[in-house]
């Protein structure tokens, strides 16, 4: 599919500042996979992950959306590949705008504040809405792995887990956008 012909999907990416080791052509692959799915991207705008990102998806001419708070600190200038800014009032605002209307998360490997979306996003597919959240990458896989061993994430007849996939590569990333676009659970 090219992302021409169809872009009214969103992906919101959570995804380091400072990239595990390795890590940042996986995402670069990524974005370009999400663009040519037709997935807008949605991240913070900075750089490390989030830049190759990014990358990948403006090469394929998909809007590329920096969510960040109105009276941030200093976090440095955003990356070259963002088309449009949300300056959200607070950090719960800033959450709302990356998952009230993203039809699927990718969340990659990051720091605290990337942890603080993504458990965000779990939470939010847990009760909110059942979004897609698909944890890419083996720095992501390892979290997901931790999390589970230490019953963080456990399934229950009320907190059922079928949203939440591992995908270790760009190209697991693809059969299971694939897989999502064919059985219409990211259809509008």
């Amino acid at each position: 599919m090219n992302s021409t012909d169809r872009t009214d999907l969103t992906v919101a990416l959570f995804a380091g500042v400072v990239p595990p080791d390795g890590e940042e052509p996986l995402a670069e692959a990524a974005g370009a996979v999400l663009a040519r799915a037709g997935y807008a991207l949605k991240h913070g705008g900075y750089n490390g992950l989030m830049e190759a990102a990014a990358r990948g998806a403006a090469r394929h001419g998909v809007p590329v959306t920096a969510i960040t708070l109105a009276d941030r600190p200093e976090w440095g200038a955003f990356n070259p590949y963002v088309t449009t800014t949300v300056y959200a009032p607070t950090v719960g605002a800033r959450l709302h705008a990356y998952l009230d209307n993203a039809d699927l998360v990718v969340a990659m490997g990051g720091g605290v504040g990337t942890l603080h979306e993504l458990t965000a996003a779990l939470y939010y597919a847990t009760t909110i809405r059942p979004v897609p959240v698909r944890l890419l990458g083996p720095t992501a896989c390892r979290l997901s792995t931790f999390l589970k061993t230490e019953g963080w994430l456990t399934e229950s007849p009320t907190r059922p887990m079928e949203f939440l996939r591992e995908l270790a590569d760009a190209e697991a990333l693809a059969a299971d956008l694939k897989a999502l676009l064919e059985d219409g659970r990211c259809e509008r």
